[in-house]
């Protein structure tokens, strides 16, 4: 569902940002902070979930204490793009537990993948054993991240973050 964002006023971005900071936040103290009532706040977060602003509440886990010590960018060029061949790429990709994510984006590749791996031997296997046997896979450019500067799930709404 695509919505205007001019559905949206200060307080609602005011909660989206308490939201993305601490998403546990229980519905009396975001009350309290924006100076409202319980009910009100609750059925705030009831319209911004119905319209579809707030899609889903995760938990962020800590990728390296739980032994995923390398995170990776991994490139990959179609040789054909065929609807069928691009379809089953993306479905195949979709199914790999460890990417993160998956971009079709522009430029000298076609996806960028996002990936954590526990060690190299995690990370050969993915490339030989899952990666390059999906048919149409033409070329495979892996990047290792030394270090993560920034990683952030929080949208710039404004207002006061």
């Amino acid at each position: 569902m695509i919505v205007n964002m001019d559905e949206l006023d200060a307080t609602d971005v005011e909660i989206l940002n308490a939201l993305q900071v601490e998403g546990r936040m229980a519905n009396a103290e975001l009350a309290r902070r924006l100076n409202l009532s319980p009910p009100a706040i609750h059925a705030r977060i009831r319209r911004l979930e119905e319209l579809g602003y707030i899609r889903e509440y995760v938990a962020i886990l800590d990728r390296e204490r739980l032994g995923f010590d390398m995170l990776c960018f991994v490139s990959i060029t179609l040789q054909l793009h065929t609807r069928e061949q691009v379809q089953q790429f993306r479905t195949a990709v979709q199914q790999i537990p460890c990417v993160l994510e998956c971009h079709h984006v522009t430029g000298e590749y076609d996806y960028l993948l996002k990936v954590i791996v526990r060690n190299r031997k995690e990370l050969e296997h993915l490339v030989m054993e899952e990666l390059t046997p999906l048919p149409g896979v033409a070329r495979i450019h892996t990047s290792l991240v030394f270090t993560e500067i920034k990683s952030s799930t929080a949208l710039p709404l404004g207002g006061s973050q």
